[in-house]
């Protein structure tokens, strides 16, 4: 699927931008990031190996909400001057990508 894959590039991109965060955040918004990033594809993939497309689109909310709580969390980062908004443009873009594909298949399975 065309949206686990991008979701997959998401999570490298992330984990890419986590290892440019100052050290004290390892445990804080690092770590909550790359739970977020890491949700989206593993909910995506949950969902589809399900027997019913019902239990496929509440996977796929899932992922939605997971990607919105990490494109929050990038800005927090681009906020905070941990990041430089061009460094963070790659996955922010993919966040939206993501976001819409998502939408498509759930008005797409949903019943």
């Amino acid at each position: 699927m065309i949206v686990w894959q991008k979701s997959m590039k998401l999570v490298s991109e992330i984990y890419k931008l986590t290892r440019m965060l100052p050290k004290e955040e390892i445990y804080g918004i690092s770590n909550q990031m790359r739970r977020a990033a890491v949700s989206i594809p593993s909910n995506i993939a949950e969902g589809y190996e399900r027997d019913s497309k019902k239990d496929y689109v509440k996977f796929l909310y899932i992922a939605k909400s997971s990607r919105a709580e990490l494109e929050t969390q990038i800005y927090i980062c681009i906020q905070e001057n941990y990041i430089k908004k061009e460094e963070a443009l790659p996955s922010l873009e993919l966040c939206l990508e993501i976001k819409r594909i998502i939408s498509t298949l759930i008005d797409k399975y949903k019943e």
